[in-house]
């Protein structure tokens, strides 16, 4: 039973997680060339059933930018109608996925693959919604979309005012309103999201000198857009195309909440994620959409950290407040009907950005060398320069190929335990395969006991599983929990020598 406090607090969440999940489900649904009703319907049942049946209580799922830019892709070439067919067999995998107990397994994907692939797709939300922002409609790919540049800045730069000049405005004008608010808000007023302010900026704007440019269309009823797949749909679920997609759209997924999972456990101190459970949940919604017609979703960081951030207790704020999102496209329509698209695209301008995070490749750099940040070089460059698929498939083989030497080496985790203190010994060779078993011994361990790590025995250690071990140390401390590490010997791996400095220091 809820007390009172906790109940408040998961209300006033749930709001907060509302205000952020609007333009984000409005504009992934731009960004993915579908209508904005399939990113409602997504973000509903993100909120309602998935939050209901998550691994972790406290993160929100609803449609993400990763897959955005794989969707429009995918739209252009197979048509929207085979989205359904293909959201319920990726689902099933989830699911099938989650009962195997694979979740662990992508956690071993190595950071710099994970975030050059964020990065790639960062940069490929920003070179199509710039086209949004100007009022014309993006291309499918990051090389199209830059060519077809001089075509649309040519309509901005018309005789006169064009009708493209003036969204330009308005995007413009929605895109320093969130990021004004976002620099210099008032503390009052810190929980109201600058997506909202740009979008309502934009909004007010358009509305009340009644400018001539695109607004979201919204259907007359939820229900009228709901669009069952057909026996037909199911029938092309042969076609070599749409089976790579549909591997891609539940791996990527799947990769991504993951991540979010992960992220969202370093914020609180609450129950931690039950990863294989978060994906059976994440299996279930991402069937329903496929049901309903409706985009694919993940866990998103976003929306995630705005519910952690509210004060959120439990999982009834992320149910809450798909309720809300329902209650508005129910009762509410003709409001959404009045955001232009090129106050969305400031929203994802914004979005795109922070998926590159420069700042993942510092750290990359600064703990781990010049290696990890030429995986993500690569694989960056290939998801913007060919697809998703290759940069990502590239990113692994590169990530393999830095560990070949060491792979038929395993890691052996020696316990032992004492009235105060369990020691983990820590003997031969780390890399991203033994990051699954490396984390289930670390995440098993009874808490209020005092661990020391000894590396004494340690040969090499990669830095996916450095970056393991480090997140974990940090959320040790966070805890309160008292760890000692003790370092190799000299001698060793060069690289063992400052990973294990970088260790000591997040416990110090």
């Amino acid at each position: 039973m809820m007390s009172n406090s906790v109940l408040s607090r998961d209300f006033a969440s749930s709001v907060v997680v509302f205000l952020v999940a609007i333009p984000l489900c409005l504009g992934i649904a731009v960004a993915s060339g579908v209508p904005v009703a399939m990113g409602l319907i997504s973000g509903i049942v993100g909120g309602i059933v998935v939050g209901l049946l998550a691994g972790s209580p406290l993160q929100v799922s609803g449609p993400a930018a990763g897959l955005a830019v794989i969707v429009f892709g995918f739209v252009e070439q197979y048509g929207v109608a085979m989205l359904g067919p293909v959201l319920i067999v990726a689902g099933l995998l989830q699911v099938i996925a989650g009962f195997l107990k694979i979740g662990s397994w992508f956690r071993a994907i190595s950071p710099a693959v994970v975030h050059g692939m964020l990065a790639g797709i960062g940069i490929l939300i920003i070179l199509g919604q710039v086209h949004v922002l100007m009022g014309a409609r993006p291309a499918a790919g990051g090389i199209e979309n830059v060519t077809a540049m001089e075509q649309t800045l040519g309509r901005v730069w018309g005789a006169g005012l064009t009708q493209e000049s003036v969204a330009l405005l308005v995007g413009l004008i929605s895109l320093l309103a969130m990021v004004a608010w976002e620099k210099f808000r008032p503390k009052p007023l810190v929980l109201v999201p600058g997506a909202l302010v740009g979008v309502a900026a934009g909004t007010i704007l358009t509305a009340g000198m009644k400018l001539p440019i695109a607004r979201v269309e919204v259907p007359s009823s939820l229900i009228d857009s709901i669009s069952l797949p057909t026996l037909e749909g199911f029938a092309r679920m042969a076609e070599p195309g749409i089976i790579l997609a549909t591997l891609v759209i539940a791996v990527i997924a799947s990769a991504e909440t993951l991540l979010s999972s992960a992220a969202v456990d370093r914020m609180h101190d609450g129950v931690r994620t039950r990863f294989n459970k978060e994906l059976f949940a994440q299996g279930i919604g991402n069937g329903l959409c496929g049901l309903l017609g409706a985009l694919p979703i993940t866990g998103v960081i976003v929306r995630s950290s705005a519910n952690i951030q509210a004060g959120a207790r439990t999982r009834a704020s992320a149910v809450l407040h798909g309720v809300w999102i329902l209650g508005l496209v129910v009762f509410l329509p003709q409001l959404l009907a009045m955001v232009p698209l090129t106050a969305l695209a400031a929203v994802l301008l914004v979005t795109g950005w922070r998926l590159i995070s420069l700042h993942h490749v510092r750290h990359l750099f600064d703990h781990h060398g010049w290696v990890p940040v030429g995986i993500w070089t690569a694989t960056v460059a290939m998801v913007v320069l060919q697809d998703l698929l290759v940069g990502v498939a590239l990113g692994l083989a590169l990530s393999i190929l830095e560990i070949l030497p060491y792979l038929r080496r395993k890691l052996a985790i020696d316990r032992l335990e004492d009235d105060e203190t369990i020691h983990l010994d820590l003997v031969g060779v780390a890399t991203c395969k033994d990051v699954p078993a490396l984390l289930n011994t670390l995440e098993t361990l009874p808490e209020g006991r005092k661990i020391r790590i000894a590396g004494a025995r340690l040969h090499y250690l990669d830095h996916t599983s450095a970056e393991t071990l480090r997140e974990w140390l940090k959320r040790q401390k966070k805890s309160g929990r008292l760890v000692e590490i003790e370092h190799p010997p000299l001698g060793r791996h060069r690289r063992l020598k400052p990973i294990f400095e970088k260790l000591s220091e997040e416990v110090a």
